[in-house]
């Protein structure tokens, strides 16, 4: 063949300097192109083997990919044995750059099969990916197709290139980078192993790494001790270099679900994951239909809600990693679990780092969330002891996920669970009735226990709702839900008001003791082995205080407003309900009203009030002080009395 030069044929205007820096965001990202095509042409020449269009290996060589790290010639190469070109089709798919070498080879094979499993497509733009880091790229490629000649096409900047014979003598393709300045400073042979890994370690082929300048070292030290045995008379065999696979081919949500085992699916998690606690549970997805879908989804133990989620859902392309957590495939809540998913359907753009939008993507979220609640409903009607354990570390998920999707929340708002004071669990529908839909709730059963007593005694099963998330959580469930309420257990005291009269005596009693012209005071019937006297907090002022305290973590970074502008945006009210039945008040009624122990009496009604206050957990440090001390003092007089 005669050599000949020319400038590469692009589609769009300067379209080079934009693949260059706009659309491969990762400056590592030619390893995972490169690796891909590899795989491709494999594939490629796999399923012309099946369909009789090529000829096996006389000699049964398995396919495999080779990365080479030269460090002494600054140089990466990526060997396959696959499909190879030909001259005319290095011309058409290097050259010309909107030419697809996947999407041409599926068309003109689609009538003998329609299978298109292991075409990832995109050779093109992927390969110039080389060039972000390469002075020089160079392919050397002898095709598959009998008796056609091995070329060799060389370009320096991506545009201008040349073709010229080649001497190689096996199928396959060889692509060969010339590390430029800058790449030189970045990649070594630990970081090119290492970016293997990250993109290409379930890549659907044998990925074998040689770094030339370690094998030869190691040569040269096994001679070195080979002569040194020599010359003391005794034998040394040298170990020759050897090399395995540096990734895994066979993931396991390539098999089918059946022929797992529980340990194997754990192994597999704590080799991507890097936990060491086992998962919950999985989800192992294997479809073909309407769309190509393989993964697996585990449900991890959870050590509090903040849990970093980077990194949590693992997207792929035929065993080729895409991105983490792309928001257009996995809806962010389920960015709480951790897995792999390997779309093979995905319309990837050119860089395979961002999808575009269409029903297909719509589709495949959809299915995905279906799946994730049909495990969940599944677990629930079938293990429902094991799902009440597991409660614990998916609750957040579950809540968060029904705020999140709708049809999340038409999927698991029946099986949603609320753990009680008494360990108990229980659903929505098993905590109300047509004529109770009142859900009580407490944030601290230890320090609301007074509360949480009053509440079971007025036939109520208490829930703990002690999470962040729980705030916003009953606010949605009470939109959804109009005719439910969930109220704290301090919201609501039982027992009849006192008459107007009692009412207002103790009401300026207490205001004057307390020295608070404004607390709020009422009078009921409580019973009299209740305390004296509770702090009675409204819902929707609890709920307030915890939004001003979300506002003030928000503004945190961004300056303190006030207190005086809180108060305004965020206004409190308090309630102080007296229990008329209590023989302490009966006792301080009359202390008082003998109008000769204003200062005992003003003492012992601010004991009850910070009591009142201790009870319900918003005793400051001065009032604890205060209650303390003259605590004290009642006890050394009980003491004397002895």
């Amino acid at each position: 063949m005669e050599a000949k030069q020319g400038k590469i044929s692009v589609t769009t205007e300067n379209i080079f300097p934009v693949i260059r820096q706009w659309l491969y965001e990762d400056k590592d990202i030619f390893v995972r192109e490169l690796v891909s095509n590899c795989a491709d042409a494999i594939a490629k020449h796999r399923r012309l083997v099946e369909l009789g269009k090529a000829e096996k290996d006389p000699d049964n060589k398995d396919y495999k990919i080779t990365v080479t790290y030269d460090d002494d010639n600054k140089t990466i190469s990526f060997e396959d044995n696959g499909i190879g070109m030909t001259e005319n089709e290095v011309e058409k798919y290097i050259n010309q750059i909107a030419f697809s070498g996947a999407l041409d080879f599926v068309t003109k094979y689609q009538q003998e099969s329609t299978d298109k499993t292991g075409i990832i497509g995109h050779f093109g733009l992927g390969f110039y990916s080389a060039f972000m880091v390469a002075d020089e790229v160079t392919i050397n490629t002898k095709s598959f197709i009998e008796d056609s000649e091995p070329v060799i096409w060389k370009s320096n900047d991506g545009m201008d290139y040349e073709i010229l014979p080649s001497d190689k003598k096996e199928r396959g393709t060889i692509i060969t980078l010339k590390l430029s300045e800058d790449a030189i400073k970045i990649f070594d042979s630990a970081t090119l192993r290492m970016t293997i890994r990250k993109y290409c370690y379930f890549a659907p082929a044998d990925i074998f790494f040689v770094d030339t300048k370690s094998d030869r070292l190691h040569e040269e030290a096994e001679e070195k001790r080979k002569k040194e045995a020599e010359e003391k008379g005794e034998t040394f065999t040298p170990t020759p270099v050897s090399y395995v696979p540096v990734n895994n081919k066979s993931p396991l949500w390539t098999k089918k679900p059946s022929e797992c085992t529980e340990s194997e699916y754990k192994q597999f998690y704590h080799s991507v994951f890097n936990d060491g606690r086992d998962p919950l549970f999985w989800i192992h997805l294997n479809m073909d239909y309407p769309f190509t879908l393989q993964g697996i989804l585990y449900f991890p133990k959870t050590d509090n809600i903040y849990q970093s989620l980077e990194g949590r859902i693992k997207i792929y392309n035929h065993q080729i990693f895409v991105a983490d957590n792309i928001e257009e495939i996995i809806p962010d809540f389920l960015f709480l679990l951790q897995g792999c998913l390997d779309c093979s359907d995905l319309p990837l753009n050119v860089s395979r780092s961002a999808l575009q939008q269409d029903e297909y993507v719509k589709k495949l979220s959809g299915h995905i969330i279906k799946k994730v609640s049909d495990k969940l409903n599944d677990l629930f009607k079938k293990q429902r002891e094991d799902f009440e354990k597991y409660w614990s570390d998916i609750s957040v998920f579950v809540k968060y996920g029904m705020m999140k999707e709708e049809k999340f929340y038409e999927k698991v708002e029946s099986i949603c669970l609320f753990k009680t004071v008494d360990g108990t669990f229980k659903t929505m529908e098993e905590l109300t009735s047509e004529d109770k839909k009142t859900i009580r709730y407490t944030t601290d059963p230890k320090a609301q226990a007074a509360y949480v007593e009053m509440s079971k005694n007025d036939g109520f099963e208490v829930v703990v709702m002690d999470h962040e998330i729980d705030n916003n959580f009953m606010s949605y469930m009470e939109m959804k839900k109009p005719d439910y309420k969930f109220k704290r257990v301090d919201s609501e005291l039982s027992g009849k008001e006192s008459d107007e009269e009692t009412k207002n005596k103790l009401k300026d009693f207490f205001r004057s003791a307390v020295g608070n012209e404004k607390l709020t005071v009422f009078a009921q019937e409580m019973g009299k082995d209740n305390l004296p006297a509770l702090i009675r907090e409204a819902e929707h002022n609890r709920r307030m205080k915890e939004m001003r305290a979300q506002y003030e973590r928000m503004m945190s970074a961004m300056g303190n407003m006030t207190e005086e502008e809180l108060a305004d945006m965020f206004p409190e009210t308090e309630e102080l309900v007296v229990n008329t039945d209590s023989p302490l008040i009966t006792k301080l009624e009359a202390l008082e009203s003998m109008g000769t122990k204003k200062e005992e009496a003003d003492r012992l009604a601010q004991h009850i009030y910070d009591q009142a206050k201790l009870a319900h957990g918003s005793l400051d440090s001065a009032g604890l002080e205060r209650f303390l001390k003259y605590n004290t003092e009642l006890l050394s007089k009980s003491a004397d009395n002895l």
